[in-house]
């Protein structure tokens, strides 16, 4: 990260966005023209390795995305259930090979076969319409189950929304430090994976002194099988909203940044008509309600690249930087976002602080166990004999959840790899074990993470699943360390050579391998890869043992 483009970037602040201008150089063909790049560079003062650097790593500006038509998912999935073979052969009767790209994921982990065109997703029997589709007369039949177990705080219906923004009117009323209380008070950690509790961030922030300060939204829900904060963005956006607005107050951020992943077309059609309401009822702008507190939105569409689901990549992608994860200390809420104190949480605890603010801190403590406070959403994939959202309380057995909300398995499964590609691969055998808190989770060699629920069928080979795991870190690396750019391609090419050539894998090897991405990368892309290759070794040793020396 260079402090010198952050500064450079934030001469035109948020109203002419640089990364924003990257994307709209691509909308013609799919990819910046060098010319109008040169340009572009040339009004930010920005020099042509740190342009073409940042354009050339994502998906949907990089070079090879010019004239792509139509995208199929790749995400982990949709590769597990098998439909993606069949619905590229059935693309390819209406598109040419080179108008076929891919996209990873799409968010239809429930039924599959998720497809993109046209700035919208498809999935299900939705490519049985393709002719209605290109031709812009129908939209996806999407459905999915949504329910909850316990206290339905992000499930539950709002009803009107001018009447549940009382909830911030209110907030309005009281100190930052006694909303900060509330905050402390609930327990309320992080939902994007690492489980780090928000008021020890957001008092970090506002304890900082700056003029400028922003909190961002970090709705870059990258990891394959997770849907919920596309649920909460498309159902019920408001959460997400108020919760930012609340945050802003406390920590005295006058600017809050949505940063939704390209691959989420309809979250970002959705979040920004809900942004417009909301300043129809007069709850953006200056002197809210009244008071000194002004706040309002920027929504920024992400452009296909996992690595900024990790919060310093997301901060350098938004200023037009490659994303590369950045060195810390300093943390962001000390310096942030064009150097200014800044506060990155995800799309889902976001969306618990109004109930938070309405109930209290202590009313949301009680739900949950004492470590995990509150609820958790679980995305059930299409293994499931009913997929979909759900919410339960902290604590909950996993097995209630499989077997209760879920309907169980509707085809024999071995293995759950729950949390993301970097969670854990949890056996069968295990689930009795497991409930949906951080603490179970980390006490038998898992993580809870997002808490999507990834199934891996019974004749699926782990060793191919093991090849994906490397396969995906090696394409999502960011590149700035090199144990996550190498290793992972390292542990890919071994995977390979093992599976198709004379080649046993040295277990030594490996595991070095493993520990140098585990101690030596500097965010979780490659520190969290060994956690689930490590599982599969241990549970499925029998199944690798042909791939491995003695």
């Amino acid at each position: 990260m260079s402090k010198n483009l952050s500064e450079l970037s934030s001469r035109k602040g948020l109203a002419k966005n640089l990364f924003e201008e990257y994307g709209n150089l691509a909308k013609a063909t799919g990819t910046p023209n060098i010319e109008e790049l040169e340009k572009l560079r040339e009004e930010f003062l920005i020099g042509k390795a740190t342009a073409y650097g940042a354009v050339s790593f994502y998906d949907f500006l990089k070079p090879a995305n010019k004239n792509k038509k139509v995208y199929a998912c790749n995400g982990s999935a949709c590769m597990l259930s098998n439909t993606q073979d069949e619905l590229k052969a059935k693309l390819s009767n209406h598109f040419g090979e080179d108008e076929i790209g891919e996209m990873c994921c799409l968010g239809r982990c429930h039924e599959n076969s998720a497809f993109h065109i046209n700035k919208k997703n498809y999935s299900g029997n939705d490519i049985d319409f393709i002719e209605e589709i290109k031709a812009g007369k129908t939209n996806t039949k999407e459905t999915y189950n949504v329910d909850s177990l316990g206290t339905p705080i992000l499930t539950g219906d709002y009803g009107d929304v001018s009447a549940f923004y009382k909830i911030f009117t209110d907030c309005l009323t009281r100190t930052p430090d006694e909303l900060l209380s509330e905050l402390r008070d609930s327990g309320l950690r992080g939902r994007g994976g690492a489980g780090f509790p928000i008021a020890f961030k957001f008092e970090s922030c506002k304890n900082t002194e700056d003029d400028t300060k922003f909190i961002v939204s970090n709705a870059d829900e990258g990891d394959p099988g997770a849907y919920s904060d596309r649920y909460i963005m498309e159902q019920r956006p408001h959460n997400m909203l108020m919760g930012m607005m609340i945050s802003g107050y406390i920590i005295g951020a006058k600017h809050g940044v949505v940063y939704i992943r390209g691959e989420y077309p309809e979250s970002i059609e959705i979040v920004g008509e809900a942004i417009e309401h909301l300043r129809s009822l007069g709850l953006l702008g200056e002197n809210i309600q009244g008071t000194d507190f002004n706040f309002d939105f920027k929504v920024i569409s992400a452009q296909g690249a996992y690595v900024c689901g990790e919060e310093t990549a997301l901060l350098s992608s938004i200023e037009g930087q490659r994303p590369e994860v950045r060195v810390r200390p300093p943390y962001p809420t000390q310096k942030g976002l064009f150097n200014k104190p800044t506060v990155v949480n995800n799309v889902e605890t976001l969306a618990n602080i109004p109930f938070i603010m309405k109930h209290s801190g202590k009313a949301y403590a009680e739900i949950g166990t004492p470590k995990s406070t509150g609820t958790k959403l679980i995305s059930l994939d299409s293994h499931f004999n009913k997929p979909g959202i759900y919410e339960v309380n902290m604590g909950t057995r996993l097995t209630k959840v499989i077997e209760d909300l879920g309907g169980g398995f509707r085809m024999p499964v071995k293995a759950m790899h729950i949390g993301g590609p970097l969670g854990g691969l949890v056996p069968i055998s295990l689930i009795e074990r497991l409930s949906i808190d951080y603490d179970s989770f980390m006490k038998l060699g898992f993580l809870l993470g997002h808490a999507s629920i990834v199934c891996i069928p019974e004749d699926y080979p782990m060793i191919d699943y093991i090849e994906h795991l490397f396969q995906f870190v090696a394409h999502e690396s960011c590149g700035k360390c090199f144990p996550c750019r190498l290793g992972s391609t390292r542990g890919y090419e071994l995977i390979a050579k093992a599976k198709n050539e004379d080649y046993k894998i040295d277990q030594e090897l490996m595991s070095d391998l493993l520990d140098t991405l585990q101690t030596g990368s500097l965010c979780a892309l490659g520190g969290g890869l060994p956690l689930p290759v490590r599982n599969a070794m241990q549970y499925f040793n029998s199944e690798l043992a042909d791939y491995f020396n003695k």
